[in-house]
């Protein structure tokens, strides 16, 4: 069952960078940060008030990410939706058809994700995450 937006993500060429302009601009409160090689990226997680985070993505050189940046540019990369369970969130999507980018969750910054094919919803990556 979907709880609600956890965080949405931002694709940027300059994580430190991007973390000033929000903490120079919003006042926003940085949280966590880690690299995570296998899925190609330095994160962030940034606090601007209330439940919603902003979670910024610097692609590490080489990797998918980084051709993806490279090809759309920064901006918008995807919403997360927080669920009570991801793998059973994973096995009633593809139970209605739906394309799934992971057909099991894996580690992410907030817990375990897993990642829903934008084709199945009008071109918006959609990440589910169930918070550890």
């Amino acid at each position: 069952m979907v709880k609600g937006i956890a965080h949405i993500a931002v694709l940027v060429k300059n994580l430190d960078e991007t973390l000033q302009l929000y903490q120079d601009l919003f006042g926003a409160k940085l949280g966590k940060t880690e690299t995570l090689p296998e899925q190609g990226v330095k994160t962030a997680m940034v606090d601007l008030g209330g439940a919603t985070k902003l979670e910024i993505l610097e692609p590490l050189p080489g990797s998918n990410m980084a051709k993806v940046l490279e090809k759309r540019g920064e901006g918008i990369h995807h919403i997360c939706l927080e669920v009570d369970n991801t793998d059973k969130e994973l096995d009633s999507l593809a139970g209605k058809g739906v394309d799934l980018i992971d057909k099991k969750a894996r580690r992410g910054v907030e817990g375990m994700v897993a990642f829903i094919h934008p084709k199945s919803l009008k071109g918006v990556l959609v990440e589910l995450c169930q918070m550890s």
